[in-house]
């Protein structure tokens, strides 16, 4: 498993739009690849579509930049929306579900209607992901109330289990209550979200295991877990406070201050962009009165936010194929585990037709691609999550002021932490108007409560709706697409590509905060400095068929002015989407298999010594290096000039690379910083 959990990130998903029916009366895509490893089976019971992806991937990897059409064919899976040849094995689940499986295992799920095929995708989910399903369950809820001190993820993986209480799962089915009252659609969509709980309960009881019913608050978790590890950012600001006060204590208010904002390159005009135009949002303020900094120590960290995943999309214009069509090749990663995150899965009948990744626990294709079109996501690390100090009252911690009156906080009792030959330990919280109390700490001496703000909490199900309107096809055209993910809550960027458009949106429900506010820093929580409401959806980074023809992105800005999150301090003026960008422009014009080459080869490439090392050689060479530092410069620029890969070519642990021969022939010592360059470690 060890290649699989480093492997470089590359491709997912290589798509060709043609005009016309290419592969069947419904599927107009010339050519639709995919790849997931390391394979469709998640289950305990491991099979040949366990790790079966795996192989092509470890294949793939190594080319380098060295991928063809041929190698496209070999190390990818055909993904169609129809089955192609006589299925591996089919399922009859229950009357008007239907479920074949071809020689990857893929799932084809076919309905009747809508409700069938979430059924029929709730039953395969179960016994693709039922592993999963169950490490995530009690986790999900933990993700969806932010509860203080704890890491769904870190959770999830540590065998303890979170035993909801009654009061979590009336927070949960309020989203249930709230779209039935918004009417016909949301009664019709809670239908779906019940077809699919019905599916995964349809499967333990075909296989007689003793789970817990899955249930509609389950569905709702899940995508809180989408929501509030993968879709949110910032939460860090009373990190970044106490920064900031002891910057300040040693070098003086102004200098620290200074430092502060150099390292926080909240908005580098030199920061690499996907898109033209200026689209200014969450933007540091000259004055910011309502925020408060932090005495340094006064607050202990709190669970840490989930770090961005290293996705990436390439995206040619007509102009820029060889086609004359647009092209789409991408990356979405979510880390590599056994089981795999996302299952691949086909989801048709009833309006759907659709073949992607779907998240387990939510009935949707959440990435892939419709009938005419392809879409992704990479995280956009937009800023939806804030800190407010609040001002304790009463003599005691558990009130606050708000709004010139002295409030008592809410607790808020969760359930319990349970672990094998332990006692179980409760979870509950404190809340105010803003959200959980984090916990507590001192502005110039004066205790405060810190209590975090997530602009999609109790809200998750709501963003669900756009992969339903990708899923059944009701996207039509680019512009359509913008519409669409603009109702997305979760802060993605989101790309597009039909037969004659490309297209990205940035999403997110994004708060319009206060003047007199710094997003890096906490917010007075008094009432003064609240939320203004929501950034509109025209204001969004968002853009089709750009200029250049191209939309290149690897976790990068979106576009100029976008401001980066308190927890982000690497939106510099070095990307990783620049290793993209002359590997594009060598081309005029590209192929499928030389733009997915591209994605291959950067992915096999150091940042450091094709970005880095020319600014650092250029200021070692005024002095004249001599002995081992011209020795390091050449082996350096040696490494550099056969494109600084760190490909493990043999798969013996270590880069193969002129710093790893460099370092094998002079032992310890200097060199030994050449081997730690090319290898990451």
């Amino acid at each position: 498993m060890r290649r699989i959990v480093f492997a470089p990130a590359v491709a997912a998903l290589v798509l060709a739009v043609a005009g016309a029916a290419a592969t069947g009366p419904h599927d107009h895509a010339a050519l639709a690849l995919t790849i997931l490893p390391p394979g469709e089976n998640g289950s305990v019971a491991f099979d040949r579509n366990t790790t079966d992806q795996a192989k092509f991937y470890d294949a793939l990897t190594p080319l380098g930049g060295n991928v063809t059409d041929r190698d496209l064919r070999r190390l990818f899976k055909p993904a169609p929306l129809a089955l192609a040849g006589k299925p591996t094995r089919t399922e009859q689940p229950r009357a008007g579900v239907t479920i074949k499986r071809d020689s990857f295992g893929v799932p084809y799920v076919r309905g009747r209607t809508q409700e069938d095929v979430s059924f029929g995708a709730g039953y395969a989910t179960a016994e693709d992901r039922g592993l999963l399903l169950a490490l995530i369950r009690g986790p999900a809820r933990a993700a969806a109330l932010d509860i203080p001190g704890v890491d769904p993820i870190a959770l999830a993986l540590s065998g303890r289990t979170f035993v909801p209480s009654a009061q979590t799962e009336a927070f949960l089915a309020s989203q249930i209550t709230a779209l039935n009252a918004t009417g016909p659609f949301g009664k019709r969509f809670v239908k779906i979200v019940q077809a699919y709980a019905a599916g995964i309960n349809a499967y333990y009881k075909a296989k007689d295991l003793p789970t817990e019913p899955y249930t509609a608050n389950d569905v709702i978790a899940a995508a809180a877990l989408i929501a509030a590890r993968f879709g949110a950012n910032g939460g860090s600001e009373a990190q970044n406070a106490q920064f900031l006060a002891a910057l300040q204590s040693r070098y003086g208010a102004a200098q620290g201050r200074s430092i502060f904002d150099d390292l926080r390159e909240a908005n580098d005009p030199e920061a690499p962009v996907s898109l033209p135009g200026s689209f200014p949002q969450g933007l540091p303020q000259a004055s910011a009165p309502g925020s408060v900094v932090l005495d340094d120590g006064s607050f202990g960290s709190s669970a840490p936010r989930a770090s961005a995943a290293m996705s990436n999309a390439l995206l040619l214009g007509r102009s820029r194929s060889a086609t004359g069509r647009p092209l789409f090749v991408a990356g979405p990663q979510v880390g590599y585990f056994f089981p795999q995150f996302f299952m691949e899965v086909v989801l048709s009948g009833g309006g759907f037709d659709a073949r992607g990744a779907l998240f387990p626990g939510v009935p949707f294709v959440v990435i892939g691609r419709g009938k005419d079109f392809a879409w992704s996501a990479t995280s956009s690390q937009a800023d939806n999550i804030d800190l407010f100090a609040e001002t304790l009252c009463a003599g005691d911690d558990q009130h606050y002021r708000y709004k010139g009156t002295c409030r008592a906080m809410t607790r808020f009792d969760a359930g319990v932490l349970r672990a094998a030959s332990q006692p179980d330990r409760p979870v509950s919280f404190l809340q105010t108007v803003h959200g959980p109390v984090q916990g507590y700490a001192t502005v110039g001496g004066n205790r405060v409560a810190i209590a975090l703000q997530r602009s999609t909490s109790g809200r998750e199900l709501l963003s669900a709706r756009a992969f339903y309107e990708l899923d059944t096809n009701q996207v039509t055209s680019a512009r359509s697409f913008l519409k669409t993910m603009s109702a997305v809550e979760f802060t993605f960027n989101w790309f597009y590509a039909d037969s004659r458009d490309i297209a990205l949106f940035s999403s997110g429900r994004l708060p319009v905060r206060a003047p007199g506010t710094d997003p890096a820093l906490p917010t007075v929580g008094t009432g003064e400095y609240d939320w203004r409401g929501f950034v509109p959806a025209k204001a969004h980074a968002q853009g089709i068929n750009p200029p250049g023809g191209a939309i290149l992105n690897w976790n990068n800005k979106p576009a100029k002015d976008v401001g980066a999150a308190d927890s982000n301090f690497s939106y510099g003026s070095v990307q990783r989407v620049d290793l993209f960008t002359p590997l594009v422009a060598a081309r005029k014009q590209h192929t499928a298999a030389s733009l997915a080459d591209v994605m291959n080869k950067a992915a096999t490439q150091d940042l450091r010594v094709v970005e880095v090392w020319p600014v650092v050689r250029d200021v070692l060479v005024t002095g004249a290096p001599v002995g081992r530092s011209r020795e390091l410069v050449d082996v350096l620029e040696a490494w550099r000039a056969k494109g600084g890969s760190r490909l493990d070519a043999n798969l013996d642990g270590r880069s193969t690379t002129p710093a790893r021969r460099c370092w094998t022939r002079r032992g310890p010592g200097l060199l030994t910083r050449c081997f730690r360059l090319s290898s990451g470690r």
